[in-house]
């Protein structure tokens, strides 16, 4: 159902406000370098910092510019169920193609409350649901056995595998079968995620470099390790240095180099050091994304 490389789409600011202008031009140019799908409003969004309008917002535009040419997996997860039922429901009146929702993070909820969250939200809509399983952020991992119980509810169809446990998908895939759509969570261990019988990777670094992630999972999907496993060595700076500080600094900023917007970032989060920019722009100039001497 989903597969490839699925940007977790950046969201641009200019003077506090959502810049809708950058953000279309962004869609349209990552549409054209080949991604496959997109994701506005996860977490590399920065949906904690939007308000409710401006997360409604970024998921229409996102799903007006894209215009079906790829499918629009809207991030509207919450730890208030209400309020991810609610965003869901927008997301589907908007023609979002899937919602992607994350485990409710601080509350920490059981693996009971997960399952009753997720069934609330699937008896709310009528699009697919990809469940989002990061414990990094959330401080909660759901279970195999309770991802299979939501595997049963007529709207779940996958995970966003953030664990970088790699027998994880291997585990997963052996309770819930094949069909349940695998999508990693993490670029730099997607390569072994897809030879675990992945489909594809919601990705922060494919922000950046789109086509050449595009690549990597078209080359993982054929069943081209040889050839993935060489791109996987070009693109690993990229993997490592979208991390350098937290996400999604260092991708606004290499965004904002590329010529999409000015890498403003809202209050906790703060622009990145001198150093990590520097640091973003050598791995730009070593993939010929920006002039080499640029970076110098």
């Amino acid at each position: 159902m989903f597969k490839g490389s699925i940007t977790a789409l950046i969201t641009p600011f200019r003077n506090g406000k959502v810049d809708e202008a950058a953000f279309t031009r962004f869609v349209e140019w990552q549409i054209a370098e080949g991604t496959h799908g997109l994701v506005p409003v996860g977490t590399t969004g920065e949906s904690p910092t939007l308000d409710f309008d401006e997360h409604k917002r970024v998921i229409e535009l996102c799903v007006t510019t894209a215009k079906k040419r790829v499918p629009v997996i809207a991030g509207t997860g919450s730890n208030s169920t209400d309020e991810a039922v609610e965003l869901s429901q927008y997301a589907e009146k908007v023609g979002a193609d899937a919602v992607l929702i994350v485990t409710p993070y601080y509350n920490k909820p059981s693996q009971e409350g997960l399952y009753q969250h997720f069934k609330a939200i699937n008896d709310a809509i009528n699009i697919p649901i990809v469940i989002y399983n990061i414990p990094g952020r959330s401080v909660v991992d759901m279970s195999v056995q309770t991802m299979a119980r939501c595997y049963e509810l007529k709207n779940v169809v996958g995970v966003k595998d953030a664990t970088a446990n790699l027998a994880r998908p291997s585990q997963t895939r052996a309770a819930l079968g094949p069909d349940f759509c695998q999508l990693s969570g993490e670029d730099a261990t997607a390569l072994g995620f897809m030879a675990h019988g992945g489909s594809g990777c919601i990705s922060v670094a494919s922000n950046v470099a789109p086509r050449l992630c595009a690549e990597f999972q078209n080359a993982c999907l054929a069943g081209d390790f040889k050839k993935a496993l060489a791109l996987q060595d070009r693109l690993m700076p990229l993997f490592e240095v979208m991390f350098i500080e937290s996400n999604p600094g260092p991708a606004k900023y290499a965004v904002s180099r590329l010529g999409f917007g000015t890498g403003e970032m809202r209050l906790p989060m703060v622009p990145i050091s001198d150093a990590a920019r520097k640091a973003v722009d050598q791995v730009l100039g070593q993939l010929d994304l920006i002039d080499a001497r640029a970076a110098e």
